[in-house]
């Protein structure tokens, strides 16, 4: 599963974190951004805090044409990035309110628009 957002410095990585904490191994997770920040945003890694994952290590990553080719599902976080499209992948677009600039009460809501979005995904991928 790969996580797409232009600066992978705050929607992306939060739903990386989230599936990589509620899927552990059952699933690898990447996340990446056509044009990757220098940084995490603190206030997504202060909000990933409180709800007790630590991304204060994480670091942008650059999206390659392999991480596509390598993933089963393409996420794109609403940010208008363009994506190779490979056939058989399945791509998903989840529209959110864009975490850059805001202060950690303004991510809440948009963190807890993803850990939502990420435990219906995982339903689906890993039914009971």
């Amino acid at each position: 599963m790969l996580f797409v957002c232009v600066h992978n410095a705050g929607r992306s990585q939060m739903a990386a974190a989230f599936l990589t904490h509620l899927a552990g191994d059952r699933i690898e997770v990447r996340s990446a951004g056509s044009a990757p920040a220098d940084t995490v945003n603190p206030a997504a890694v202060q909000a990933m805090a409180e709800a007790g994952i630590d991304l204060s290590a994480e670091t942008p990553k650059v999206l390659t044409v392999e991480a596509v080719r390598a993933s089963d599902v393409v996420i794109t976080m609403g940010c208008g990035d363009t994506c190779p499209v490979f056939p058989g992948k399945t791509y998903l677009d989840w529209r959110l309110d864009d975490p850059a600039g805001r202060g950690v009460d303004a991510v809440r809501p948009i963190r807890d628009e993803i850990e939502r979005r990420v435990r219906d995904l995982l339903a689906e991928l890993l039914p009971r």
